[in-house]
This record gives structure tokens, C-alpha cells and sequence, in this order.
């Protein structure tokens, strides 16, 4: 269980980082700058506009609640590709799985939901932006998202990115499965061979 939990920790990080890859990865493409007080103030306005703070509440309760299925549906998966075990050792690793999770999930929960989280990503978000893009190009972008169309895309931003994460979760799990399949099927070749 504890390595479900820790891979489980490391997939979660992932999916935030991807996230905020993608954003780092756009950023980087307009080139870099230091930051100073004006795009630091910026940036600031521009999180504003973005309702960067409700929008990654969001996210992260999207996240606090899907985290149960994911490490459910993970370790379920490991337990029932484990070619080594009978019928009777899966369910019994189920059901003692089932009993341990609700406790690795609460503690994740909890964390997902602090509010500091947010504040703690912003403090170190909104530098990141000062740096990439001066004050006049932040005051660009916040002019979009307070246009119609910025304010569209703001309000499906929540959606699409669960969605999308769901989408990306997917995709990995049909690769994953197989992949895992011959790494069990290959231990045993390999042990035969010593």
C-alpha cells in the first residue's frame, strides 16, 4: 500500500507540474526578463483577472476529490495484474486495500484543500510571470482575460482542464497496463534464465 500511496503522490505531482509546465513552457517562448516592481505588480493584477485564486481552489478540490478513484482504481489495478498472486491473495489484498486507503487519501484531501496551498503556489507564481513577461506585456494579457472572450475562456479553463487531465489520465493508463503487463510477464523469464 505505502508504495501505491507514494506512486500515487508522485502522478498527483506530475499532473500539477504538467499543468504548470505548459503555462512555464508558453511563457518561455516570449523570451525572459528580470523582474521588477512594475511587472511584479503586474503580474499581481493580472492573477486579478485571471481569478487565479478561485480557479486553482478549484482545481485542487477538483483533484481532492478524484484523488480516492485514482489511488482506488491504481492500486486495484496493481493488485489485479499481479500474475504471482492466486484469486484468493487479490481479494484479500483488495479488501485490506480497501480498509488502508480512506486513511492515505484523508491526509491528501486535507493538504489539497489548505487554502495556504494556493497562497503558497501564488508567492511563487507570480515572480515567475514578473520575470517571463515585462509590466506592458502583463497589462496586454490582462486586458484579454478581462475581454469577453478572456473571461470565456477563464470560466472554462476549471472544466476543460479536468476534462483534460481525465483525458491524459486515460491515455497513460491504456499505455501503463500493457507495459506493466510484460514487466511482470518478464520477471519470471528472467529468474528462469539465472
Amino acid at each position: 500500500m505505502k508504495k501505491i500511496v507514494a506512486s500515487t503522490l508522485a502522478a498527483l505531482a506530475l499532473m500539477v507540474a504538467g499543468a504548470a509546465q505548459a503555462q512555464v513552457q508558453a511563457q518561455a517562448a516570449a523570451g525572459t526578463s528580470s523582474a521588477t516592481a512594475a511587472s511584479t505588480a503586474a503580474a499581481r493584477e493580472l492573477f486579478e483577472a485571471m481569478n487565479y485564486r478561485a480557479m486553482m481552489n478549484g482545481m485542487m478540490q477538483q483533484m481532492a476529490q478524484n484523488i480516492g478513484n485514482s489511488m482506488r482504481g491504481g492500486a486495484e489495478a496493481a493488485i489485479r495484474n499481479n500474475p504471482k498472486a492466486s484469486e484468493q491473495d487479490k481479494q484479500a489484498a483488495i479488501i485490506k486495500m480497501e480498509a488502508e486507503l480512506p486513511g492515505a487519501i484523508k491526509p491528501i484531501q486535507d493538504m489539497l484543500s489548505d487554502p495556504g496551498l494556493v497562497d503558497d503556489v501564488m508567492a511563487e507564481t507570480v515572480p515567475l510571470y514578473a520575470r517571463t513577461y515585462t509590466a506592458e506585456e502583463l497589462k496586454q494579457i490582462t486586458a484579454f482575460y478581462r475581454s469577453p472572450v478572456g473571461a470565456k475562456m477563464l470560466a472554462s479553463m476549471p472544466k476543460l482542464m479536468a476534462e483534460g487531465m481525465q483525458i491524459g489520465q486515460q491515455v497513460v493508463m491504456r499505455r501503463i497496463g500493457p507495459i506493466m503487463q510484460k514487466l511482470q510477464e518478464s520477471k519470471p523469464a528472467k529468474e528462469v534464465a539465472k
